[in-house]
């Protein structure tokens, strides 16, 4: 089948790209997706069990390289489900804070203020709410009281609406939530933008069990009736403006390894994850040169930025032991937290962002030797705006070898991340030394008692941390005069023709809060530009004229968000896809 748009990944972004671009009933628009519908999929569904979906069958459940200062046991969940991370997350969903917004803009990046995306964020079709009485846990609600009194922080019913929020960057509450509360049916974006979509529109398919192999692609000056293969590897233009090769469409195999091609007469949109959608460029030849050539990869375009700038939120985790029975009540079971600056001079967002679990997650700390009783509670700190930076990057043609990822946590020159941890645990020892916390509480367990300097805190810290799953930045957007930028302002592939990518690799610096409703708001803003809400500057227009037809022929491969081709029989001979 030939499509107008094709769609790479159903997940969190791809749903929401895929669901407005079909709302127009003269175009196609075609998402392929590795894993199955969610739609039965209980553990999906009710957002309660989130941590059912991960490390299940549907997580691709990716490492990383042995880090030189940080966690190098980090398992990174990615989901192959429609849906995606939406169906495996706890939907903690914040509107874009204005000071994480603003700084974009020193990236070259124009069109994405404040204003516009939290315009698109109050576009979002997935129900938003506060955590609601019935589901707010009493122990949470004591760690919440001793927060605010502890830390003098003000009291946040409804976070998103709360002008003060958005000016100060601090606060302890309840969240809010993608959730009904009366089910506990999680927000997901398949669920709220493509299930009915997909039952009610004929211009709408998703192609279910097929893993995007690499992006294929015609001559950008071919005459349309021409063979575009022979000429399509030797340009490499790294410029916009309409120059270079253009994307014609994409290679995928299937569960039973059938080869198909799926051709797209105006753009592939890439949509794979901040892991999958670099590892699906530089498979296709667009990346950065020295990575490429070592891989055996035919460069398309030298784009050095291509999975650099690599960020998440680092957590760290701290645990006491009590003698009570903490009750089971909950939305997610991480429905409340407390964000808090660090200094009065800092921007008006958090520097150390808490969450206050109802069940902890200790493992880390259990490997490193520390024996857990029976019962435990903890607070979990983050570092809220990560400056460490780190990569993804391919380790091989074949796309069934997994991605090279190495976070780089802590090995930010200044140390700023390394402190945020310390001055987040640090803080989690004040607010148990409040009442009502103070009351549920026996003795501290990890980092424990004994350890007080800053250096000691930092190495057990270091070495327990978890991630948040927060991987954001690694095809991110950057003015027209920035090496590092993979994306222009329009989301276009520079140096490409008829690709771009909107997922959070596209994000310029990582949110201080977690990001799904910005990557949500994203998706809505592409799906604007992508239709022609405003015109496309310096490359294709984003509704142009049909591609060059010989595209080129398969050589690699790479999995849509994720997908891991070890359990994939041989392929078999190419097929168009119908």
């Amino acid at each position: 089948m030939t499509a107008d748009y094709l769609v790479i990944g159903g997940g969190t972004a791809g749903c929401i790209v895929a669901a407005r671009l079909s709302e127009d009933p003269d175009v196609t628009v075609k998402v392929i997706e590795p894993g199955p519908s969610d739609e039965t999929e209980q553990r999906a569904r009710s957002i309660r069990r989130w941590a059912e979906m991960v490390e299940s069958e549907y997580d691709l459940d990716y490492r990383s390289v042995p880090q030189l200062r940080g966690n190098s046991a980090i398992r990174q969940a990615r989901m192959q489900i429609l849906g995606g991370c939406s169906t495996a997350n706890t939907m903690i969903t914040w509107r874009p804070l204005p000071a994480d917004i603003d700084e974009w803009a020193e990236f070259g990046v124009t069109g994405w203020d404040t204003a516009t995306l939290s315009r698109c964020f109050d576009k979002l079709a997935t129900p938003i709410t506060p955590v609601a009485p019935a589901d707010r846990n009493p122990y949470v609600a004591d760690v919440v009281s001793a927060a605010r009194q502890a830390l003098d922080l003000p009291a946040r019913q409804a976070w998103n609406s709360d002008p003060d929020f958005a000016a100060t960057g601090e606060g302890a509450g309840f969240f809010e939530i993608g959730y009904t509360p009366e089910t506990n049916l999680r927000s997901s974006t398949s669920v709220h933008y493509l299930h009915e979509a997909v039952r009610t529109r004929a211009n709408l398919t998703v192609a279910h069990g097929e893993v995007a192999t690499r992006i294929l692609f015609a001559d950008a000056d071919a005459d349309a009736d021409a063979d575009a293969d022979a000429d399509a590897d030797t340009d490499t233009d790294t410029d916009t403006g309409g120059v270079g090769p253009r994307a014609v469409g994409v290679q995928t195999v299937s569960v039973d390894g059938t080869v198909f091609e799926h051709r797209a007469r105006r753009e592939v949109i890439v949509c794979a994850g901040a892991i999958d959608s670099p590892k699906l460029l530089q498979l296709s030849g667009i990346g950065p040169a020295e990575v490429l050539g070592a891989t055996g990869v035919d460069v398309r375009v030298d784009s050095p930025g291509v999975g650099e700038n690599l960020m998440d939120h680092a957590e760290g985790l701290i645990v006491w032991e009590t003698d009570r029975d903490v009750p089971t009540t909950c939305a997610t079971g991480w429905d409340a937290g407390a964000a808090v600056r660090l200094s009065d001079d800092s921007a008006a967002r958090p520097d150390v962002l808490m969450h206050f679990p109802v069940e902890p997650v200790a493992d880390h700390a259990v490997a490193y030797g520390v024996e857990m009783p029976e019962k435990i509670i903890s607070i979990a700190p983050n570092v809220a705006k990560p400056r460490s930076r780190g990569r993804v990057r391919i380790s091989s043609a074949d796309p069934a070898a997994r991605p090279v990822i190495d976070y780089g946590y802590f090995t930010d020159p200044d140390g700023i991340d390394e402190q945020a941890l310390v001055a987040g645990v640090r803080l989690a020892r004040r607010i148990a030394a409040q009442s009502p916390m103070s009351e549920w509480i026996v003795r501290e367990v990890f980092p424990g008692p004994q350890r007080t300097s800053d250096a000691q805190l930092s190495e057990a810290l270091r070495a327990t941390h978890q991630t948040v799953y927060h991987v954001s930045g690694t095809c991110r957007m950057g003015g027209d005069h920035d090496p590092m930028a993979v994306l222009d302002s329009y989301l276009q592939v520079r140096g490409v023709q008829g690709l771009r990518v909107v997922d959070a690799s596209v994000l310029p610096t990582l949110t201080s809060v977690n990001p799904v409703g910005t990557i949500m708001a994203v998706a809505e803003r592409a799906a604007e530009l992508i239709r022609g809400a405003e015109p496309s500057r310096g490359a294709e227009p984003s509704r142009g004229a049909e591609p060059s037809r010989g595209a080129e022929p398969s050589r690699g491969a790479e999995p849509s968000r994720g997908a891991d081709l070890a359990g994939h029989a041989a392929a078999r001979p190419v097929q168009e896809a119908s």
